[in-house]
């Protein structure tokens, strides 16, 4: 969802479960959890296979489809040596078929962990407040954290390092935007935004990010213009024009959205080792070119494989693995 239509969420509800963690948005972690999670993500990409999950089972909770999400938290808790179910809203149709605390009750009899991947942000914080097992948002309206961890590793992984690189996001200010304007300024990223006007980050949570980035030495801007973004940046992002559920307004994003698309041209304005970066699924010939996705710039499928590993080093962090 856009940002302009996303829905503000108080995070600071308290947890009727007792001590236990989740993972709804990049704040939950510290500068320095992200960082260890880092290593741990680099640890368990050299030895996938583990018997940390033994005995353990984890429910993916989800509302819209998933190749990515679902694939590699499936297959995350299987190289962990644990039991993952998915569960469509055929099976629990959370706020619907019953009442979400009613869900995440029953669910924690049976679970050591969920997964939800939902429309609306405050269906995830409601089963992490009622849920007495660690609750991690697969994606929501609002955020996508764990796409956002494993955008910033890439980077980490090839760089060795993130600490003063750019990345240039151009396009719709939405979920995964907010999510990586959380992680770029705890971790003291520099980030730029181009989007077109009405269609920049929620402006409580780029507050946030600009307020924290003053701590950690990272710069925030948001501007409409896409060459300015991409001047000098280290990484080049885009993600679709039109998320699942805007699929009505596609005709019209298209057009607002024209000149926001990464191509030849606009790669010419950042480094020449710049990386370009695509949540996925893309929509080639719109928001990224064929000649760019497949160019040696693109590290889009390494950062894919690494939602593999950076989640299976978020499941075994909550679960105090």
């Amino acid at each position: 969802m856009s940002a302009s239509n996303a829905e503000r969420i108080d995070l600071r509800i308290p947890h009727s479960g007792g001590p236990k963690r989740d993972f709804v948005s990049i704040p939950d972690f510290s500068r320095e959890e992200i960082l260890d999670l880092f290593r741990k993500t680099e640890e368990l990409k050299k030895n996938r296979f583990q018997d940390a999950f033994k005995n353990k089972a984890v429910g993916l909770i989800f509302q819209k489809p998933s190749l990515r999400t679902r694939v590699s938290f499936q297959v995350g808790v299987w190289q962990l040596g644990g039991q993952c179910m998915s569960l469509s809203p055929a099976e629990v149709n959370i706020g619907v078929r019953e009442s979400i605390k009613d869900a995440a009750l029953t669910l924690s009899r049976y679970l050591d962990l969920i997964v939800a991947r939902v429309f609306k942000h405050k269906d995830v914080v409601e089963l992490a407040q009622y849920g007495h097992v660690p609750v991690i948002n697969g994606l929501s309206d609002l955020y996508h954290p764990c796409q956002a961890l494993a955008d910033i590793f890439t980077v980490h992984e090839k760089r060795g390092s993130v600490k003063g690189l750019t990345l240039a996001y151009v396009g719709d200010g939405n979920n995964v935007c907010h999510s990586l304007l959380q992680a770029t300024s705890a971790l003291g990223m520099h980030m730029r935004v181009a989007a077109p006007k009405g269609y920049a980050p929620q402006k409580d949570i780029l507050k946030d990010a600009q307020v924290l980035g003053r701590t950690t030495g990272s710069t925030i801007v948001v501007t409409q213009d896409p060459k300015e973004a991409a001047r000098a940046a280290d990484v080049l992002y885009t993600d679709v024009w039109a998320s699942m559920g805007q699929e009505k307004e596609a005709g019209r994003r298209a057009k607002i959205f024209k000149k926001y698309q990464i191509n030849k041209e606009l790669l010419g304005y950042a480094r020449k080792d710049v990386m370009v970066m695509h949540c996925l699924p893309a929509h080639r010939g719109s928001e990224i070119t064929d000649d760019v996705m497949d160019s040696p710039n693109s590290v889009v499928f390494d950062e894919a494989e690494n939602r593999l590993h950076v989640q299976k080093a978020i499941m075994m962090k909550l679960l105090g693995k």
